[in-house]
This record gives structure tokens, sequence and C-alpha cells, in this order.
């Protein structure tokens, strides 16, 4: 039985009980598993009739809710390939892709993100049906008469079909297709849904976990985990507005969900920020607490370290732990290495942070953390059938089940990349004597000073940014330079930069420290260009964009 069959087999199962629900401001919209085969049902009716046969590529462009699934789960039923577009991509990007994959028609949420492709794709533009056309107005149940259920059993597939699509972010050149088969996520769901078992161990069956999930579905990770929900015992709660994160996780109560390090980081300099406006005598139970802890975790502890523990747990750790959910037995964090100290933070408030490594291309994930036994700092072990090793320059490669076919029509972009049955990751990475692995680097961003020195900048980066809460990115350049710089966006000082950066580069040697720096009030974003659609640097053209800025800086050192 592949997952497709799966899920079906899962919301039968569910029939009454709620499976997916929206979080709005008056509570939940939601939908149960028999809700949930009616409106996959009505979708899968509406694709029969445009004509699309199996094998044929579909976009589906939205946001995150109910109805995003309920098309992804209705094409895939159907054997089309999905291919899931961000909608905060520009137009034109978003046209790019579906040419590329030739789109037979492409799911819209609305009618602005259809008349978004609509004016980049003036000749030859395939059907761009709006979901109330695909499933009803449900304000008015009679507008689409001619729209039925149909309740079929999803059509048969091979594990070697492809189920989807997904356009890599492409920090350097042109986004790349992404195919992932049937075969391909039917193993990470048997994986990962082994993970959760263990995360869970100890609620009965009849309970589902409660998911909480803001991260778009067009991702590959966040996409994986929505599947998850599909295919096990889960309620899954979709935010539906990100200014509210805050409102929407207390009222959803998760047991679980799915993080970037962004958000973590920012949380825990959050609560660092708010405990240094406080009276000294609060300051001193919180820093007495956190070095307690410290100590309590190096088995160097005594008796005046589990009172100051203590207390700090009762008056300070426990109110900032139910603020995150007191019903959390873990964060997973993914999409980027999480800082070890922010990591630690979560702990010593009595949270774990379970940390997940892998690409687009090894379907999501190739490491997964143990909650019953992980180290903070690294992202976990190979997940079982999978192999991992270091290449050239300390690249991480891997192969198994969980490795994608190939790049749509790129034969020799596959072929570079799959080499021999390994899949080169382009990640640097170092592994310990448990097999846990950390993630150092990344090949493509490596800077190479005059000197000869190769410096990986996402370290430096990362230690000065937790020196600068209010910072929103920090970006180290110096290719082909005598020393390095830096871009720093956000509200920040010249005092509060020059402090973060003496500070980080007092443990640094002279070649990876920092000599010069650019301030840019306003943050690096997707629609500027200069961010990725999950919100990586695009390093090219970031140094394109800033060079005279950065330019200065190396003029005014030769001067």
């Amino acid at each position: 039985m592949n997952f497709v069959e799966n899920i079906y087999q899962q919301l039968k199962q569910s029939s009454w009980s709620v499976v997916l629900r929206e979080v709005h401001d008056g509570g939940f919209t939601n939908a149960t598993g028999a809700e949930l085969l009616q409106a996959i049902g009505k979708a899968r009716g509406f694709i029969r009739r445009a004509g699309l046969k199996k094998g044929d590529r579909c976009g589906l462009l939205a946001s995150n809710s109910i109805r995003w699934a309920v098309l992804d789960v209705a094409l895939m039923a159907e054997g089309v390939i999905v291919v899931p577009l961000y909608s905060r991509q520009a137009p034109a990007e978003l046209v790019n892709m579906l040419r590329d994959c030739g789109a037979s028609m492409v799911c819209c949420e609305n009618s602005t993100l259809r008349d978004g492709i609509a004016s980049n794709w003036t000749e030859g533009a395939p059907p761009l049906p709006v979901f109330d056309e695909i499933l009803g107005d449900e304000t008015n149940p009679d507008s689409n008469p001619d729209t039925k259920v149909d309740t079929d059993a999803p059509i048969a597939l091979d594990d070697t079909d492809i189920a989807t699509i997904i356009y890599t972010s492409g920090t350097s050149g042109e986004p790349k297709g992404v195919m992932l088969s049937i075969g391909n996520v039917g193993y990470m769901l048997g994986c990962t849904g082994y993970r959760l078992g263990q995360l869970m161990a100890g609620s009965t069956e009849s309970t589902p976990d409660q998911v909480f999930h803001y991260l778009p579905f067009c991702f590959a990770g966040s996409w994986i985990l929505m599947l998850n929900c599909l295919t096990r015992n889960a309620t899954l709660s979709i935010s539906m507005d990100l200014n509210k994160l805050a409102d929407e996780l207390s009222r959803s109560a998760p047991n679980y969900f799915l993080n970037v390090p962004t958000l973590l980081e920012r949380i825990r300099t959050g609560v660092e920020s708010q405990i240094a406006q406080k009276p000294g005598f609060v300051q001193s139970i919180y820093r007495n607490g956190k070095e307690s802890w410290v100590r309590r975790r190096e088995g160097r502890a005594g008796m005046i370290d589990s009172l100051q523990f203590r207390l700090a747990r009762w008056l300070i750790f426990a109110s900032i732990r139910k603020k995150i959910g007191s019903d959390i037995k873990a964060l997973i964090c993914g999409s980027a290495p999480l800082a070890k100290e922010t990591q630690m933070f979560f702990m010593m408030l009595g949270i774990r942070v379970l940390q997940v490594y892998g690409l687009t291309e090894t379907t999501a994930i190739c490491t997964m953390d143990d909650p019953g036994d992980y180290t903070p700092g690294r992202v976990g072990p190979a997940i079982p059938g999978i192999e991992m090793k270091l290449g050239e320059n300390e690249e991480i490669i891997v192969r198994g089940p969980n490795i994608f076919p190939g790049y749509w029509n790129r034969p020799e972009a596959t072929a570079n990349t799959i080499v021999d049955g390994w899949f080169h990751t382009g990640d640097q990475g170092e592994v310990d004597a448990k097999g846990n692995w950390m993630i150092i680097g990344r090949l493509k961003n490596l800077l190479i000073l005059n000197s000869g020195h190769n410096v990986a900048p996402e370290p430096i980066e990362e230690k000065i940014a937790l020196h600068m809460p209010t910072a929103q990115q920090v970006v180290v350049m110096g290719n082909d330079r005598s020393f390095l710089t830096a871009l720093v966006t956000g509200d920040v000082s010249n005092e509060q930069v020059d402090a973060a950066i003496q500070s980080v580069n007092s443990d640094l040697p002279h070649y990876k420290r920092v000599i010069g720096y650019h301030i840019n009030k306003e943050p690096l974003t997707i629609e500027s260009g200069l961010l990725t659609a999950n919100g990586k640097l695009k390093r090219d053209a970031i140094a394109s964009h800033f060079f005279e800025e950065i330019e200065a800086i190396y003029r005014s050192r030769k001067s």
C-alpha cells in the first residue's frame, strides 16, 4: 500500500475526528476525515473533467490551508504530478518554473494569484482555475452545481512514479525541479512516523497527536510533516496569520511543531532582552539559574547550584515554558543548523529541540535526532537504511531510498550531483563517534581569501547575530579579498555591531576576523530578490546589490 492509499485509509478511520483545522481569530475552522474525503472527491471530479491524466504536471499556488491539502491529495490520487509553488514569490519567477515543468493546469487560491500568473504568461498559458471553481464557493453552496464527488480509490501508482516536482530555492543560478517519487515519499513517511511515535511514547493510541504548523506546505520538510499528520492519528492546526503566531500557538496547544532556527533564535534573544529590562534581582536569578543548569549538565553542580536552578525554574523558566506551550513534548527544527546555545536554552526550560537535516533532493531528511538520546549542536544520526559519509573537502554524500531520481529535464545536472549512486549534498560536515552529524558549512559558500585561506561564513555570521538580538541578517563577504567584511541588516547601531564583532573576533584566527561592516536598516527580503523562497541568503545577488557599499570599505582600508 503506497502513502496516498494510506492517507485514504487513515481519513476513513478518522471519519468523525478533526484531522485538519485552520486557526482563526474566532477559533478554528475544522475538517474531519469524512469532510476531507468529500472535498478530495470534488477536486478529483474537477481534475478529471479538466482532462488531466497520470503524469501530467499541475501547479498548486496558494498559502497554507485545508483546501491546499485537499488539492494536493486529490492530484496525487489521480496520478497527476504536483508542482507546489510559494505564493509570495514573484509571478515572473513562478511562470518560469511552470513553463519549465510543462504545467497542464495551475490551481490558484484566489483571483489575485491567478491574475499574477496570467499577466506574466500572455501566450499559451494553461487553465488557471481558482479554488472556488474547483471545490465550490463555501459561502454559496450552489455556486458550482456541476461539482461532483468522485469516491473512487486512488489510481494505481508504482514506487517509481513521480509524486511531485519541488523547485529548489536557487541560491545561485536558476531553480531546478527536484522530482520525488512515490517510493521516496513513502519511505520517508515511514522513517519520520517512527520517530514521531518515539516522541509520543506513552500517549494512548486513541488520543491524536496535536500538531501546529506555520511553515509553507510547498517546502519539502513542511510537506512531509503535513503528510505525516494525514497518515497517522493526528490533528494538524494550520496557522493562518504569522503576525498572530503566539496567539495561534497558545490556542492550538500542540505536542510538537516544525521550526526554522530563525524563529527559535528570536524567541531566545527576545526572552533574554526582556530579562535584561527587569529589576536587578530578576536578572540575577535568571543568570544564576542558567549558570547552575550548565554546571548540573556538566556534572559540576553543588547544593547551591541545585537551589539556584530550582528558584529560577519556579520563578522564571516555568512561565517562559508556559507561553511556548504546556503540552509541548518537543520542538522540531530543520532547514539550517541551529545554534548550540539556542538549543541548550530551550533544554534549560525543559523543552527538547530535536534537529533534522536534509535537502529537497533527499526527500527533505537524511538525519533525525533520537528523542531519547540527542547531542546539542548536532543534527542526529542518519535515519535507518540511509548511508552518509564524507567525501572530498568534508562534503557530505548520501545514498539510499530517500535520494531523488533526478532534476526535471536536466540530465546533466543530475549526473553531476549523483555520482556512482551517491548524492553530493554540497554541505560540509563532521560526524562523532556516536554517529551524530554536525553541519559546518556549504561548499559553494566558501570564501577564499587572496591569502589562500578558506573560510566558511555561516559559523561567523551565526556568532555575530547571537550578540545582536535586533539584527535581521548578517552576511559575511570577502571572496578573493585580503580580509572579511560583513553586511548587517536591521535596527542596530554602530556601537552594537562594533561590540558584537569585537567579541566574536577575539576567539578567531586572524584570517577569520571581520574587519569592516556596512549597516542596512532594511532587512533582506524575498520580494527584493535577495532571499530565496525559503528565506536563505542569495549571496551572489547580495554581493552585487551592495557592491558599492562593500567596495567602499576595502577602499578605505587601502588609503
